[in-house]
């Protein structure tokens, strides 16, 4: 029997969450949402260069189009599940006028208005490819793909997929530990049945970065809080795929269990990241009731 207060949560939603997240959740419990309700309350976040901006990604508060922003609009498109009717095209150009040589996309682009943003945003180099960014931007991708051709037809995509693929084999070669953040999302890319499916050598990048991955999958993450860890969930989300098979089931089910019971009395979840500003931190929690709820939903707790 799950320990989840669903009433408790949607009331939550409605008391505190933005309305994009809202949505989101009514999804998530089976409500009727039209896919362009969804698509309406996502370009709100929308520039016309076909990026999003302006908080989408709640600590990046800047108006002008960043990567971070991108993964968040590919999430509301999975959620849509229906092909965009510009959107997704629009968004997968914009990636691929900002993608570097290699491949990769930069951590974050020039920052116009740091006001309310955390400082990481700023501190990156854009002329440097990002493994981190690419890779939870390109997953999220590849989830949307599943419903609209012409973002799993973009050659964006694919090309971030190659950068991803060939980074995580480099890792081998260069002997280097991957960071926490950079590990657990490029694990999930690969993990993913498209991503094998479309590229044979995905399974020896995940295998190069699996030998990294701890057996109680835990890792610290440099830089964060003291509480601040990529957990089981964050590099295998879903059951049955090989990255689940890395870790133990009872790391699993403790990990779900955990979950169930990060339900604050108040309905909502929260994240264990800094809080950078008030609305951040207030939005942030809208974003995580609706991942708790997924997951749990996911791994059949719900």
């Amino acid at each position: 029997m799950t320990h989840v207060d669903l009433r408790a949560a949607s009331d939550f939603m409605a008391t505190h969450a933005r309305i994009l997240d809202r949505l989101r959740f009514r999804v998530l419990v089976g409500d009727a949402v039209d896919a362009g309700q969804l698509l309406a309350a996502v370009d709100a976040y929308r520039n016309p260069d076909g990026g999003y901006g302006w908080g989408l990604e709640c600590d990046l508060r800047s108006p002008e189009s960043q990567v971070g922003a991108a993964l968040h609009a590919f999430e509301v498109f999975e959620d849509a599940a229906a092909p965009t009717p510009h959107q997704g095209a629009a968004l997968c150009d914009w990636l691929a006028s900002i993608t570097l040589p290699d491949g990769g996309l930069p951590f974050a682009l020039p920052i116009t208005d740091p006001a309310g943003s955390a400082p990481w945003w700023g501190m990156s180099d854009p002329s440097a490819s990002s493994l981190q960014l690419t890779s939870v931007v390109a997953a999220a991708a590849h989830r949307a793909a599943a419903y609209d051709p012409a973002i799993r037809t973009h050659t964006w995509l694919n090309r971030a997929t190659r950068y991803c693929i060939t980074a995580a084999i480099r890792t081998a070669a260069e002997g280097r530990t991957p960071h926490a953040l950079e590990l657990a999302y490029a694990v999930r890319l690969l993990d993913m049945e498209a991503v094998r499916a479309a590229h044979p050598d995905a399974a020896e990048a995940l295998d190069v970065l699996a030998a990294h991955v701890p057996a109680d999958g835990m890792v610290h993450v440099d830089g964060g809080t003291e509480n601040e860890y990529m957990r089981p969930l964050d590099f295998a989300p879903l059951p049955g795929t090989p990255a689940r098979r890395l870790l133990a089931s009872a790391d699993i089910s403790g990990e779900l269990e955990r979950l169930e019971r990060g339900q604050h009395d108040d309905g909502g979840w929260t994240v264990e990241y800094a809080r950078i500003s008030p609305a951040g931190a207030m939005e942030w929690r809208g974003h995580a009731t609706v991942r708790a709820l997924g997951l749990l939903r996911a791994n059949g707790v719900l």
